[in-house]
């Protein structure tokens, strides 16, 4: 019998994984499609407080976040990095004392120790790039941007290396309560015995609940939309964008690879969480909202990538779906005491970490001498620098393969930052299938990561999908099916 069988393979699975592994419980963690193949593969890619958040006076998840982004630039310094936000001011949608209050709080609701506070800026300079000549000032904060689905990939990779057992491409089809513990059946055909089972399938959770392991329930999921577009370049720089819309929300525009600009999101209410598209209602408002900023207007038909992500918040009763809470909630339901199942609604990739160390707190009575937390201070394989900085760490990895190109030494070390030289290997990396993708790292995800696909390599192991021609991506579908 093992002890903790967890379902669901994004963000909060891969994370309570990995924590309940290295605190020295047997885990088994199972994921019916890919790691990070839903909602935490399709995320805005930012690590943040949630500035808007103040507003509707959730301190509390800003002042978590906040704190959580600190860690995280510790932990995973290979895919998280610190990033300057821009927000240009329009007086008509709020007055400039708010916004100043608004990032006073920012700056102070969280030890703050790696990133600078804000300031007001003018537009003038770098900063007003691709930005309307009449833009004239702004305000300057630091948040952070993430590699969302390599996130949840080094928290699997981890897990496993700490002795869990992770399972892709296998679903829990159902579990009854026997003998003080849970009897699953896989769709591999295993039957496992497990103490305790973690409900963490994001926005299948209430489905898993009630249909999987037969409990009933009275929480609901709110399925909310959040829509995204990927354009060619809209401005200069490596600053970020936040835009004040005119129905007060919010949308980004966040640099996405030397050549492109990601743009998002949207809040739009969804009923299934498997069809989950970005309408042309929605790409028709987040071109509307930057255009009120960009000095060229960016029109739908530029968009080379869109994507949706589902998020399934806890339902608190809100007819806004901006308004409904983005803190996520903890329900555990037992038999006498015994064979608990967690169920986790809502959630947020900047607050994983903490999640995970709650739901271990939660557990920690049915596991007598449960080691203690700490996630907080073990850095991921990609991000221990053995004391050196990033940039240290990465000029070193180039300096030692002087016969590979620079722009694909670059692809391999922000993918996999330390582990980049095991990945390499003997320098000889194979076919080159374009984008800075070879045949050595696809085997690599096939054998290490869990790839099973041409899309889990082109869209989540990476996102070379987007630059590469259709009979590139074609190649890579070949080498896969093999």
């Amino acid at each position: 019998m093992i002890d903790v069988l967890v379902i669901g393979g994004g963000i909060n699975g891969a994370g309570i994984a990995r924590d309940a592994a290295g605190r020295g419980l047997s885990t088994l963690l199972v994921e019916r499609a890919d790691l990070a193949g839903a909602t935490s593969s399709s995320s805005s890619k930012l690590i943040h407080g949630g500035l808007r958040y103040l507003e509707q006076f959730e301190f509390r998840l800003v002042a978590e976040a906040l704190a959580e982004r600190e860690i995280l630039l510790r932990i995973a310094g290979h895919l998280v990095w610190p990033t300057r936000f821009v927000m240009p001011h329009v007086p008509q949608l709020r007055p400039r004392w708010m916004i100043r209050t608004g990032l006073f709080l920012y700056d102070h609701l969280a030890r703050r120790s790696l990133l600078p506070g804000s300031s007001a800026v003018r537009l003038s300079g770098p900063y007003g790039s691709g930005l309307r000549p009449d833009l004239r000032y702004g305000f300057l904060y630091s948040d952070c941007r993430v590699d969302d689905a390599r996130l949840v990939v080094a928290n699997a990779m981890d897990a496993r290396e700490r002795g869990a057992r992770v399972l892709v491409g296998v679903e829990c089809i159902a579990a009854k309560r026997q003998d003080g513990g849970w009897r699953a059946r896989l769709s591999n055909g295993e039957e496992i015995d497990a103490r305790a089972i973690v409900n963490a399938a994001g926005p299948w959770v209430k489905r898993v609940l009630n249909d999987t392991l037969h409990q009933p329930s009275s929480d609901a999921v709110r399925l909310v939309r959040g829509s995204h577009i990927v354009v060619p370049k809209l401005y200069e720089g490596d600053h970020a964008f936040i835009l004040q819309n005119d129905d007060r929300r919010v949308v980004f525009m966040i640099p996405y690879g030397d050549l492109h600009t990601l743009v998002g999101t949207t809040d739009v209410p969804q009923h299934e969480a498997e069809s989950a598209r970005p309408s042309f209602a929605e790409v028709d408002y987040l071109c509307r909202a930057v255009n009120r900023y960009l000095a060229r207007p960016v029109h739908p038909g530029e968009a080379v990538w869109r994507f949706a992500g589902v998020r399934p918040l806890y339902d608190d009763g809100s007819n806004d779906p901006s308004a409904v809470t983005r803190d996520y909630t903890l329900r555990v339901d037992d038999d006498a005491g015994v064979a608990p199942v967690l169920s986790v609604f809502g959630g947020k990739i900047t607050t994983y970490r903490h999640l995970a160390e709650e739901v271990l707190q939660r557990l920690a009575s049915y596991f007598p001498g449960l080691k203690p937390a700490w996630t907080s201070v073990a850095a991921f394989a990609g991000s221990d620098f053995g004391g050196r900085s990033r940039m240290q760490a990465r000029d070193a990895f180039f300096a030692r393969y002087p016969g590979i190109p620079t722009p694909t030494l670059r692809a391999l070390f922000r993918r996999h930052g330390a582990l980049a030289d095991k990945v390499v290997g003997d320098g000889r990396l194979g076919e080159d299938y374009g984008a800075g993708l070879t045949e050595r790292e696809v085997a690599w995800f096939a054998e290490r990561e869990w790839a099973r696909s041409a899309e889990d390599v082109l869209w989540r192991r990476t996102k070379c999908g987007l630059l590469m021609g259709e009979a590139q991506r074609r190649r890579v579908e070949q080498v896969m099916g093999r």
